[in-house]
């Protein structure tokens, strides 16, 4: 199988181009070209693939398996795939995901794309829609009980279910066992992505982030778009704020205009390459 390895601000997936390669599995492929060890090394799969009404059609894995229904940082890499490999000459592209067709544009320098804007469309707050099994419309800063520790949440869905919560050092924070007690709680039927957030003024966050069936992560692009809703649900911030990362930095805008969210970040190739799906090192399946 042919792929290229991408990343944007460290949340590196591994891209197939299926206009010409041929995949079954790709649950199984994901988990095990995801393996730092015996695989590729990455936070998960992402496939390119034709659409019927967008320039292409995304998927993307998670690196145990599970399918996930949009990434930012991932459709940011793909618009790069597309010009850099020259299966396009234009600068704003429509991609279909799990979460809908979305629009991207592409900033690009000496040939190459350097920089993508994504229109994340409208966020989705109303409890039943993330969804959040709660009584409330909207779930804005609610207690939730992780083992004896009772945090404020606030859930959005940015096509993907997002809770957020603020902490003052967010650096020292421990996200490694609030995170997977937060992505598997019961409020949650679809698990949710959850993000740890420290204002450090009104234009400016940072947070880490626990994604659902892939653990810390360096970025999260719908987390960044989750973690400024919320913060100007809750009076934190403005509507547009730069959101630091591990792997970098975001600018994000909910636009009082249209109430869309748009994210603007970097992607950045990191090698092409071959790898043999082999049964004995725990791929599922034949090919």
């Amino acid at each position: 199988m042919r792929f290229t390895k991408m990343h944007g601000l460290g949340n590196d997936y591994i891209y197939v181009n299926l206009f010409e390669e041929k995949i079954e599995d790709p649950s199984g492929i994901s988990k095990f070209v995801s393996d730092r060890h015996f695989g590729i090394g990455g936070d998960g799969l992402v496939l390119i693939m034709p659409s019927e009404n967008a320039d292409c059609r995304m998927r993307m894995f998670n690196a145990d398996g599970s399918e996930g229904e949009m990434c930012g940082n991932a459709i940011r890499c793909i618009g790069k795939y597309l010009y850099d490999n020259k299966m396009t000459d234009k600068k704003v592209l429509r991609i279909e995901t799990l979460a809908g067709v979305k629009e991207i544009e592409l900033f690009v320098k000496k040939g190459k794309v350097e920089m993508v804007r994504v229109d994340m469309g409208a966020p989705v707050v109303k409890s039943k829609e993330i969804p959040v099994r709660s009584d409330l419309e909207q779930f804005i800063a609610q207690p939730v009980r992780l083992k004896g520790v009772v945090r404020s949440f606030t859930a959005v869905s940015m096509g993907n279910p997002h809770a957020v919560t603020y902490v003052e050092d967010v650096d020292n924070f421990p996200v490694e066992i609030e995170g997977p007690l937060m992505e598997n709680n019961s409020l949650f039927p679809n698990r949710v992505n959850t993000e740890f957030a420290q204002v450090i003024d009104r234009n400016t966050i940072k947070m880490r982030v626990w994604e659902r069936g892939s653990g810390e992560t360096l970025a999260c692009g719908t987390g960044a778009c989750a973690v400024l809703v919320s913060s100007v649900l809750n009076r934190l911030s403005e509507r547009k704020a730069q959101i630091i990362l591990k792997g970098g930095s975001l600018e994000i805008e909910w636009s009082e205009r249209d109430e869309h969210v748009y994210m603007t970040g970097p992607a950045v190739k990191v090698f092409d390459g071959e790898i043999e799906l082999l049964r004995e090192v725990g791929y599922g399946k034949d090919q």
